[in-house]
């Protein structure tokens, strides 16, 4: 009976000391699960204010391309590319551009009739050669400045040499400016119609169009300043200017310390849909030709010079992903006016004078009907000058012919790094002359390299 009585006692009391056992272990459990949750929202605030905090310097940072650009990588280049650069924080991006090709002419000759062409402009050389290549160094000075600096390899006369095409910095978005306001100093590739801004590895042709060869022997990269402002508007725009040196095409060595030169511009663009985007420009370039020098020092050039410029780009992803099919179309117009006098020295003209204005002009097509594959044709053209009467039958008299050519392309990209393309062009520059020229052409980017423009 004491037996039976200690058990009872026993289970009875286990049973009430179980329940509260188990009520203490789920309290517990229940605490670390709330510790836990209030653990992960601690960390979880903290990253969502610091990834705010980066979205709001991007958002501060200037932005000039048009409205399908992506965002930009942080602090990398200026806003409103597309390709990132991949470094180190404030360590030089550093990359080196390969160019090179084989070109095969029908004619010997290719001089363009009435005009007075620079170097650049020239139609180059045939058979193999290595085009002009490129070294890249870019990197974020501070946290208000940018700096990159383009240096080409080329070879002129038999001889290889290197020309700094670009050497310059840029404020970003920390400098205090106005939001949208970026100013850029040094030596660049100025904002100039379409192509002008772009290096010509960029290109989606081989060889630049007539009126960019003629008038700009091939790309405007004068030393200056130049700002742009980015209008808080919901349609892209954009306004800007600089002022320039004067030393290079289309103007002379410039004669003072001043700058000879001045350019304002205005852009518009915007997106059509999800799939469709366009933007329009009109630009003045205006200064002093003290000495343009062209056609290897035959031909000169004093006076004023105005250069007024219209381009138009539309691109159109017929999927809705440009990265799998895309076409676009662009355009440049070209109007150049000039006051002063110009000389032939192979011709012995002395100092003709001259008032006259000039037009030329290229739209071309490109289609990517494949992720990896384009096609695209091209057509420019230049309207003859009017020769006074000093300048007959010297290289500024073309005859009345107006100068044109056709271009037809395909290429292959294997990445954003390498790609290969076939051209074929036929020029007729010159009254009776016919030139079939046929390029193949390769493109290699090594290490990091600056985002492409819109």
């Amino acid at each position: 009976m004491r037996n039976f009585t200690r058990a009872t006692l026993a289970v009875a009391v286990m049973s009430v000391i179980s329940p509260a056992a188990a009520d203490q272990n789920a309290t517990a459990e229940l605490e670390a699960v709330r510790e836990e949750i209030r653990a992960l929202r601690q960390a979880y605030e903290s990253r969502i204010s610091e990834l705010e905090g980066k979205l709001e310097q991007l958002e501060s940072q200037p932005r000039n391309a048009g409205a399908d650009a992506a965002p930009a990588a942080p602090a990398r280049a200026p806003a409103g590319q597309h390709r990132r650069v991949y470094s180190n924080e404030f360590n030089p991006s550093i990359g080196v551009i390969l160019n090179g090709r084989w070109s095969g002419f029908s004619e010997s000759g290719s001089e363009i009739a009435g005009f007075g062409v620079g170097e650049e402009g020239e139609r180059g050389r045939e058979g193999l050669a290595v085009d002009e290549s490129e070294l890249n160094v870019a990197a974020n000075v501070d946290d208000k400045f940018y700096g990159a600096m383009t240096a080409a390899i080329v070879r002129e006369e038999g001889e290889d040499k290197v020309e700094l095409e670009e050497a310059y910095v840029q404020t970003l978005g920390g400098a205090g400016l106005p939001t949208g306001l970026s100013l850029k100093a040094g030596r660049a590739f100025w904002t100039l119609g379409y192509l002008n801004e772009h290096h010509t590895h960029e290109d989606d042709f081989a060889d630049r169009p007539l009126p960019s060869r003629v008038f700009l022997n091939n790309a405007f990269n004068d030393d200056g300043v130049e700002f742009s402002y980015v209008l808080p508007t919901a349609l892209y725009s954009e306004i800007g200017g600089g002022v320039f040196r004067g030393d290079d095409l289309p103007f002379g060595d410039s004669t003072g310390s001043g700058p000879e030169a001045w350019s304002l511009y205005g852009r518009l663009g915007g997106d059509i849909g999800y799939n469709q985007s366009w933007r329009v420009g009109a630009y003045v370039l205006s200064g002093e030709a003290a000495d343009r020098v062209t056609n290897e020092g035959d031909v000169g050039f004093a006076g004023d010079t105005d250069l007024y410029v219209a381009d138009l780009r539309y691109t159109w992803a017929p999927t809705g992903n440009a990265r799998q099919r895309e076409l676009t179309l662009q355009g440049e117009y070209f109007r150049r006016s000039e006051d002063g006098s110009y000389r032939d020295a192979t011709a012995g003209t002395g100092n003709v004078a001259v008032d006259d204005a000039v037009n030329g002009g290229y739209v071309q097509a490109v289609y990517k009907f494949r992720p990896q594959w384009r096609i695209g044709a091209r057509y420019s053209l230049l309207q003859a000058p009017d020769v006074p009467a000093g300048l007959v039958g010297s290289a500024l008299d073309g005859g009345g012919h107006d100068p044109e050519a056709y271009a037809l392309m395909l290429d292959w990209t294997n990445s954003e790094f390498s790609r290969v393309r076939l051209q074929y062009n036929r020029e007729e520059l010159s009254e009776g002359l016919r030139d079939d020229q046929f390029i193949v052409q390769y493109i290699m980017s090594l290490g990091a390299h600056g985002a492409h423009k819109y």
